[in-house]
């Protein structure tokens, strides 16, 4: 199946958005109480990919082998994952690396996609 997967992130929340041909499910989260207001914008959106991914994997939503264009509306992100670059943050970095086990324990295909804002699923939730 192919999916479109939407994520976004601040000091407080996160939040994610996975659409295929049957549904466009949203999900928000608090984060705990060790991250609220001690990450950056940035770290906050590597974790509201991992987390959206896992869910999805989790509750079957996503399946071995799917395809995924992970829809990015942060510049410098984009080029980081679309470029396979390593972030100069041990945090972020520690986040990649659950992030690309997870996409080769589930062999799922992935594409990245930079997106405007206004179009972004997860920016209107």
């Amino acid at each position: 199946m192919e999916h479109s997967f939407f994520f976004d992130g601040d000091s407080k929340r996160i939040r994610w958005v996975i659409q295929n041909n049957k549904s466009t499910i949203d999900q928000k989260r608090e984060h705990p109480e060790i991250y609220i207001n001690n990450v950056t914008i940035q770290e906050s959106k590597y974790i509201a990919m991992h987390v959206g991914l896992f869910w999805g994997i989790g509750k079957f939503i996503i399946k071995n082998g799917d395809r995924i264009t992970i829809k990015v509306d942060d510049k410098t992100i984009f080029a980081h994952l679309s470029k396979n670059e390593e972030s100069p943050n041990d945090f972020i970095k520690t986040r990649m690396c659950f992030i690309t086990q997870l996409i080769k324990q589930r062999k799922l295909k992935i594409n990245y996609e930079l997106v405007n804002k206004e179009n972004d699923l997860d920016s209107k939730l």
